[in-house]
């Protein structure tokens, strides 16, 4: 049985989409750019709040001032507006529980700024002892680098071979796949099934519950 189970945050354990889009578009409008829609933020979010802010920029107003600009707006509307519309999937919360009752340690690696993941991830999980939680930090690079996931297997005190890496992107299955630590694709987040198997995870699950049967029996769910 796995020891610990590491978790991406967005897309994975909460649905803070329509947050980003709102606080992005915000950023946009204030600045004089067009905004987007909320059905597209899914494909603009991923790599962090920088990249964020440059993809969603015209093409020709990606200059580092630019987005420094934009980033300083939404920032400041995000940090005010980080939980007005993001919740847990369903499951999710039980399923936390599960692991913990069962000994599993839990932790957050995620690439949105820590401020923001300090604050989101006590409000909808306050009973969950997770062993680390882990955004971005300045110097520190933004996953697909697995120093977040190296970070976190530090705290723990546990071997790649008793973790476990789960996320709804490419982004994290080549994270979890650069660690060298099995990888688990799910269905409900942000990105395609075709994208995970894109990035080989090892399984893909279309339920939460299906977490805890992988770590339990290592059963593999395609």
């Amino acid at each position: 049985m796995k020891k610990l189970v590491i978790f991406d945050l967005d897309g994975t354990l909460l649905n803070t989409i329509e947050d980003l889009g709102q606080a992005a578009n915000y950023a946009l409008e204030r600045n004089g750019y067009a905004t987007h829609s909320m059905a597209s933020y899914p494909y603009f979010v991923g790599n962090g709040v920088r990249r964020l802010m440059t993809r969603v920029l015209p093409e020709d107003a990606r200059d580092d001032e630019t987005v420094d600009r934009v980033l300083g707006d939404f920032l400041e509307y995000y940090d005010v507006h980080c939980i007005d519309y993001t919740k847990p999937y369903n499951g999710m919360i039980e399923l936390l529980q599960d692991l913990r009752d069962l000994d599993v340690a839990v932790a957050v690696a995620s690439n949105k700024y820590q401020k923001a993941v300090d604050k989101i991830i006590p409000h909808f999980f306050p009973d969950i002892n997770f062993i680390a939680i882990e955004g971005h930090r300045e110097g520190v690079n933004v996953k697909p680098d697995p120093s977040v996931i190296f970070t976190i297997l530090a705290k723990a005190g546990v071997a790649k071979a008793d973790a476990l890496y789960i996320g709804d992107s490419g982004v994290d299955m080549e994270a979890g796949r650069r660690a060298c630590i099995d990888t688990v694709g799910v269905t409900w987040g942000f990105r395609s099934k075709k994208e995970l198997v894109e990035y080989h995870a090892d399984a893909i699950v279309n339920n939460p519950i299906d977490i805890l049967n992988i770590v339990e029996n290592g059963i593999r769910i395609s």
